[in-house]
């Protein structure tokens, strides 16, 4: 794989890890009878911030990825 696939890969890892958060916090209050924004914000807390993180850190990753491909396919055609 080369390093614009790592890139797309990672940040599409990140897209999952930004996802799973929510999709967790809906999971974890779905018992709940009524549903409002300080309750969902409240579920988001309980599920915590790691993957906020771990989903930041997979985007730059994947950004810097990116631009280390992009950048050796710009020095290889220049010469």
């Amino acid at each position: 794989m080369n390093k614009r696939g790592t890139g797309v890969a990672f940040i599409a890892i990140a897209a999952f890890l930004f996802s799973a958060k929510y999709i967790s916090a809906a999971i974890f209050g779905s018992g709940v009878l009524s549903w409002n924004d300080e309750l969902f914000n409240a579920m988001l807390t309980y599920v915590g911030s790691p993957l906020n993180v771990s989903s930041i850190v997979a985007l730059m990753i994947g950004i810097a990825y990116i631009a280390w491909g992009e950048y050796e396919e710009f020095k290889s055609k220049k010469q």
